[in-house]
């Protein structure tokens, strides 16, 4: 049975280096923003990223896109 994948919703992520515990392993901490256009481009939703980037108090690791998809059997 085929299956279609419907994408439903996209979000920028973006991971920050906030430092290290007591044991010297580093702590990442994550912001998400919801609500990005399905439509955007790869390119246009790096560069938003990296422009808030410069606006965060800790160090980005990545910016990173995330797509739901909603999954159904045809």
């Amino acid at each position: 049975m085929p299956v279609t994948a419907t994408l439903r919703y996209t979000s920028l992520q973006m991971k920050m280096y906030a430092g290290s515990d007591d044991k010297g392993n580093p702590i990442i901490r994550t912001k998400t923003y919801r609500s990005v256009k399905t439509t955007a481009l790869d390119q246009n939703i790096y560069d938003v990223g990296f422009a808030l980037a410069g606006l965060q108090m800790h160090p980005v690791e990545s910016i990173r896109r995330l797509n739901e998809v909603q999954l159904a059997a045809e």
